[in-house]
């Protein structure tokens, strides 16, 4: 067995997270008074909404800005934000539906063997960092990717990234440097 064989990894993405803007300002006490599965956080200034299908809740301002976190693909996310701009136009304002970003993804991966982490540590100096006292995983980071790994001594990787994309590509590049410190 050798870190160049072709060896199924599943990634399991956990969260996407994206923003968009609707182009208008929004009244929160209306959206909370007149919409559904709602909590307006008065002291804040903002509201979240829960949709149901796809399963998001989204973060919204009265700027016309909204965050919208829980979906587990880049597609769910985009149709969720769409269905959310459209419960805010069925509530009266003139939603127009801008600026969507996918801004996070967040992904699990597990490793087919368990991994030495001071020894993956002293090998990566330069981009990973382990201090075992505060975390029990190996911070890795990849800058060109914009993404960051825990890898855990059970094999385990927790991968945060700008899009899916670079999650996959940084399980790809990853994996050959655990793969030489597998126990």
């Amino acid at each position: 067995m050798d870190a160049e064989s072709d060896v199924a990894l599943d990634i399991l993405i956990t969260n996407v997270v994206c923003v968009f803007r609707t182009r208008c300002h929004l009244n929160l006490r209306k959206i909370a008074l007149e919409g559904a599965n709602v909590i307006y956080k008065r002291d804040v200034g903002k509201v979240l909404m829960k949709l149901r299908k796809p399963r998001i809740t989204a973060t919204i301002w009265s700027s016309g800005k909204v965050i919208c976190t829980g979906a587990t693909s880049e597609e769910e996310a985009k149709f969720g934000a769409r269905r959310l701009a459209r419960s805010l136009q069925k509530l009266g304002f003139q939603v127009i539906f801008t600026d969507f970003k996918v801004v996070n993804v967040l992904a699990v991966c597990n490793m087919p063997f368990e991994i030495r982490l001071p020894e993956f540590t002293k090998n990566n100096r330069l981009h990973a960092s382990y201090e075992p006292e505060l975390h029990p995983a190996v911070c890795y980071r990849i800058k060109s990717l914009r993404a960051t790994l825990q890898i855990f001594s059970t094999g385990s990787i927790t991968v945060t990234g700008p899009n899916v994309k670079a999650v996959a590509t940084a399980v790809e590049q990853i994996y050959p440097f655990v793969f030489e410190s597998r126990k």
